[in-house]
């Protein structure tokens, strides 16, 4: 994006999303060139809005790919914030092989009969 006027600084444009299961949030943001995934979600209000979230434990990313809070920004990038799972799956598989359960592909349980 090119500086028509040197005197106001390039803003990039993003968005911040986060998502429970019963309420979804995108927040488009715009900030200096040169901001970072915290600057964005500070800048969101988010934090405001879902007292559940803390910058100190978040997990963030741009575009499902995980990232750190002092990762640059570019123009069009969606920063996420995600949510802890319910469920270790490594320990639900565990659990599933323990009580002797089948799984098919994609994860759901076979029928008792095997079919």
């Amino acid at each position: 994006m090119a500086n028509d006027n040197p005197s106001r600084p390039t803003l990039l444009r993003v968005e911040v999303a986060y998502a429970r299961a019963d309420r979804q949030v995108i927040v488009p943001v715009e900030l200096p060139e040169g901001a970072t995934l915290e600057q964005a979600i500070i800048a969101s209000r988010l934090l405001e809005q879902f007292p559940e979230l803390s910058l100190s434990s978040l997990k963030v990313g741009v575009f499902g790919k995980l990232g750190k809070l002092s990762a640059a920004l570019r123009t069009g990038d969606r920063v996420e914030i995600y949510r802890p799972l319910l469920a270790d799956p490594k320990e639900v598989r565990k659990k599933r092989a323990a009580e002797g359960k089948r799984m098919r592909r994609g994860g759901g349980d076979l029928e008792p009969d095997g079919g």
